[in-house]
Parts: structure tokens; C-alpha cells; sequence
């Protein structure tokens, strides 16, 4: 006769001990991972309005030939969810120069830690600026044909 060779009740609960300790860790880092992924997902579309509204505040300045100074703030809708954005227009040294900051969070209530923070410098008199820049259009026009060197 030959003897079966088997776990005996002490490895196998030491076994069930082990797996029962480290489930739960596993599951733990599983969980920090999804976290910090939705987190990524959520400064990567909170940068996007912000750089949305930085564009429509040029669009709209260089229409109005003139840059809305001060504090504005507003609700807007990217993926399908709602986003909260503040714009904060300040004077800089430079005159005619000003300091323009588009924070953005998920919630109203979130203005003091905002998911993105987006700061960029525009000249408040785009009516000058405008005739500035179609000037130096007209000034890189060559009379020549295409293919001519002149």
C-alpha cells in the first residue's frame, strides 16, 4: 500500500491566512489606480475648457476690438458633464498689458482648489494691435508671381 501525499490542515490554513491578507491589499491598490485614472481624466477635461474659454475670450476681444477687464465667471458643458470657470482679467505693469487667469473645477463649490488653472497675457487695446498686424501683412506681400525670385 502507498501512502497519499497530500496539504495538511495547518497549510492550508496558512495558505487561506496569506490570500486573505493580500486580497485586500490588492484590491486597495486596484481601487487607488481607478482613482488616479478618473482624477487624470478629469484635469486633462478641465484643461481643455480652460483653454476652450481662453480662446473664446480672444475670439470675442478681437471682435469687440477690446478685452473685457475683470472678474467673470460661468457654467459650461464638455463630455457630458458640467464644468464650473472663473476669469480673473488683471492690470499688469505693462500698460495696456493684461494678466488673464481661467480656473476650472467640477463643482461651483471647488473655486479654491480648481482641477486647472490656465494664466496668459493679452494687450487690452486690440483695435491698435489689429491695425498693427495688417500692416505687417501688407508689409511681407511680394509683387512677385509664384516661381519668380525677385
Amino acid at each position: 500500500m502507498s501512502a497519499a501525499r497530500g496539504f495538511t490542515l495547518i497549510e492550508v490554513l496558512v495558505a487561506l491566512a496569506v490570500v486573505a491578507i493580500a486580497l485586500p491589499a490588492l484590491m486597495f491598490a486596484l481601487g487607488q489606480q481607478v482613482d488616479g485614472t478618473a482624477y487624470l481624466r478629469d484635469k486633462s477635461l478641465a484643461g481643455m475648457v480652460a483653454a476652450n474659454k481662453m480662446e473664446e475670450l480672444r475670439i470675442v476681444s478681437r471682435a469687440r476690438e477690446n478685452l473685457e477687464k475683470g472678474k467673470d465667471s460661468g457654467l459650461v458643458e464638455l463630455a457630458g458633464r458640467e464644468w464650473f470657470w472663473w476669469v480673473d482679467t488683471q492690470a499688469t505693469e505693462v500698460e495696456q498689458f493684461f494678466r488673464v487667469e481661467i480656473s476650472v473645477a467640477a463643482g461651483e463649490e471647488q473655486q479654491d482648489n480648481p482641477l486647472a488653472i490656465l494664466v496668459a497675457f493679452m494687450m487690452a487695446d486690440l483695435e491698435g494691435a489689429a491695425g498693427a498686424l495688417d500692416a505687417g501683412r501688407q508689409g511681407s506681400e511680394s509683387d512677385s508671381t509664384p516661381g519668380e525670385t525677385p
